[in-house]
């Protein structure tokens, strides 16, 4: 193959591959379009919720698994330090950081106990624990949630594909935020979307944030 080819080959590669980016873009442009109608008012719901608690000395416990606990850990670190204005702290626990009650738990109990103990340990009435699973069928997310409601705590579930096991779970005070998607990669952009909408709506109920 010639220098010619090459560069035409080259070129059509690069043209293939900005097509391929756009058409992400594209597709999570429409899901979130789709989801503004869908999910705006679970979403408010959750605010009130998560709100609440917060005024009466409550906190949130958060949990979820790979990407999910990225989320979770973002949403924590956006309440505990602060989103857009400035304000207080705000009480919010991601139980996926600390690596050696994980670890403990793993190893003696299992690794589906990993968030329930948690829960077990740290939750208290009025307390509200945001679940995240992109499949809803997390099982370490799943026991969490049953510590939580033995708790008294209301729980926020945030998941995709139909809700699985997550949204046979919940409770009809509980709060159901599910991306109505197969695919994981765009079930995420919208979770991550939906807590900055979270966390905005937090700020706008105890702070007054414009």
């Amino acid at each position: 193959m010639g220098h010619a080819e090459d560069i035409a080959q080259g070129t059509q590669l690069q043209a293939g591959l900005a097509e391929r980016v756009a058409g992400h873009f594209r597709a999570s442009a429409s899901l979130k379009s789709d989801c503004a109608q869908a999910l705006s008012a679970p979403i408010a719901q959750a605010i009130r919720v998560m709100a609440a608690s917060l005024q009466a000395g409550g906190k949130i416990l958060v949990c979820g698994n790979g990407g999910s606990a990225a989320d979770a850990q973002h949403f924590s670190a956006e309440l505990l330090n602060r989103f857009e204005v400035e304000r207080p702290p705000l009480a919010a626990i991601a139980l996926t950081t600390d690596t050696s009650t994980l670890t403990a738990i793993g190893n003696d109990y299992g690794y589906d106990q990993v968030f329930e103990k948690q829960v077990q340990a740290l939750g208290r009435t009025g307390d509200v624990l945001l679940a995240l699973s992109t499949s809803g069928n997390s099982a370490n997310v799943v026991l969490a949630m049953r510590a939580a409601s033995a708790a008294g705590m209301r729980i926020v579930a945030l998941t995709g594909r139909g809700g699985g096991k997550m949204g046979e779970k919940l409770a009809p005070e509980d709060v159901h935020i599910c991306v109505p998607h197969a695919v994981t990669a765009r079930i995420q952009e919208v979770h991550l979307l939906a807590l900055h909408c979270l966390c905005d709506g937090i700020d706008a109920i105890l702070f007054g944030a414009k």
